[in-house]
């Protein structure tokens, strides 16, 4: 992968991330009606919960940036391996939802941004991107 191209991949995922988890942390309701989406009023704390884990990967990829601007992306294996992680099960998680009729239609941007940047990461480590961006 090109060191533009990673460097942009992770600004676009850890500002993303960041962003949607912060505001999910300080405006649940809010956050969750931009996204098109809906939420009983009583899963509010939960809905905050879950942003600080969507503010945790944000970060991580943040740091990625870091990485990339010190040309040390071969670092950044240990990043997409875990925040790879972490997308999958989101995303696997959300796309059974929908289809056991337990989340809206509307949640599968979630599943579809979390499975692509799954897949990028996954044959980006498996291709050795990282090691080849210098």
């Amino acid at each position: 992968m090109k060191y533009t191209a990673l460097l942009s991949y992770q600004w676009l995922t850890g500002l993303s991330d960041t962003g949607t988890g912060l505001l999910l942390y300080v405006a649940p309701v809010f956050t969750l009606h931009l996204m098109g989406v809906h939420a009983p009023q009583d899963a509010t704390p939960y809905v905050s919960y879950i942003g600080a884990f969507v503010l945790s990967v944000g970060l991580a990829c943040l740091y990625g940036v870091r990485l990339v601007a010190r040309h040390a992306p071969e670092r950044l294996e240990m990043v997409w391996l875990l925040t790879t992680f972490s997308r999958s099960a989101v995303a696997i998680y959300v796309i059974k939802c929908i289809l056991a009729g337990e989340l809206e239609p509307a949640w599968i941007t979630v599943a579809l941004f979390d499975s692509t940047c799954a897949v990028i990461q996954a044959v980006g480590l498996r291709r050795r991107w990282l090691v080849d961006a210098r």
